[in-house]
């Protein structure tokens, strides 16, 4: 068999997802493993979430509503923003491959940070556009460098904020000013997967600059349902953008793209502050905790806006991903990313903090890391 494979795809590395707990229970022979590798909710998703959802089982035979009418109205009531200002995606994933098929084409560049979310890159190649990294520079997005990096034949730069690996947060006057630095043929992409866990006081008022496109390019924010809803398993994020330009993406959005489940949990999860709210005191609490604990046994921990943080470990990080492995403990290494000496662990509860740090102390000592 002989494929008609194009080039640009052949050099495509398929996404590594996390190892899920029932292979590593069989594998490693452990029992009730944990899982702090992939930002999750470990709190779960909102009572009144997964009672819509049950509802809605029975109502499985109809095609859900092509437009999420209810869905989108409760998501711009939510962002205080109007409907038409929003795009539902099958995950934020979603709207992101919006937004490379509607804008970009072959010999198009695109602009994104490494280490950031590596999907990205992945949908520019898919379109043939050219991908343009900017390292980062002590950990945060190199504002000035991805300035600098624009041309004519940009059309789009992505900017996960905060950052996914390393947590940090690009400051409301460093994005005022980067933003006027640029030129208004670009879109700037924020993706705000994790910005739920960032104190309101010092978040950027993404919405005032969509709504105020004069003199700067569009702005368009990405959030998610994922993380602090706890709904990973049903995909649901969504963009806020211009009106004019969610009104292409729908032009590239496929009818029912969001199914029925997704719809009702959703929006039922919306619907339930106090969950929500549980989560996020939750997670600043064990964030506190776990940093305090991993910084006695002699790693660093580095601060972070979001449910998760980067730990140097002080040795090899993927020996200590495999040793923990044995414990039941699964953590991501960040080799990949370019931190040979990093973990990456999730914010769990405070049961799994404990076990984390318990399975850590003991890995640190094995491997003669830390003050081992």
């Amino acid at each position: 068999m002989q494929l008609p494979i194009q080039p640009h795809i052949a050099a495509i590395v398929p996404y590594p997802p996390g190892k899920p707990m029932d292979e590593l229970e069989r594998e490693y022979g452990v029992t009730n493993a944990i899982k702090l590798a992939s930002n999750e909710n470990p709190w779960g998703p909102s009572p009144k979430a997964v009672a819509a959802i049950g509802a809605m089982l029975a109502n499985l035979h109809r095609y859900p509503d092509g437009s999420s009418y209810s869905l989108t109205e409760a998501v711009a009531r939510w962002m205080g923003s109007a409907s038409d200002e929003i795009v539902l995606g099958n995950g934020s994933n979603e709207v992101i491959e919006f937004l490379v098929k509607a804008f970009v084409g072959t010999g198009d560049a695109v602009i994104t940070s490494h280490p950031s979310f590596l999907m990205y890159q992945k949908f520019v190649q898919v379109r043939g556009g050219e991908n343009v990294i900017v390292p980062l520079k002590e950990m945060r997005h190199d504002l000035e460098a991805i300035s600098a990096a624009v041309t004519d034949r940009t059309r789009l730069i992505f900017i996960d904020n905060p950052n996914n690996p390393t947590g940090t947060l690009i400051s409301r006057e460093d994005f005022d000013r980067f933003l006027r630095s640029l030129p208004q043929s670009v879109i700037v992409v924020v993706d705000e997967a994790y910005v739920d866990f960032v104190d309101p006081a010092v978040r950027i008022d993404i919405l005032g600059y969509i709504r105020q496109p004069e003199q700067i390019p569009a702005v368009v924010s990405l959030r998610t349902f994922s993380k602090a809803f706890g709904l990973a398993g049903l995909r649901v994020g969504f963009g806020v953008m211009h009106r004019e330009v969610a009104a292409l993406l729908h032009r590239v959005r496929q009818p029912f793209n969001i199914n029925l489940p997704a719809q009702a949990g959703a929006l039922a999860a919306l619907d339930d502050l106090e969950h929500y709210q549980r989560t996020l005191s939750g997670t600043a609490e064990g964030r506190t905790w776990l940093s305090a604990e991993v910084a006695e046994l002699g790693c660093t921990p580095y601060p972070s806006h979001t449910n998760f943080f980067l730990i140097d470990v002080q040795g090899d990080a993927t020996k200590l991903y495999e040793a923990m492995l044995y414990k039941g403990v699964i953590v991501r290494s960040m080799k990949a990313y370019g931190y040979p000496d990093f973990i990456r662990i999730t914010v769990g509860t405070m049961a799994e903090n404990q076990r984390f740090v318990s399975a850590l102390a003991d890995c640190l000592r094995d491997l003669g890391y830390g003050r081992a």
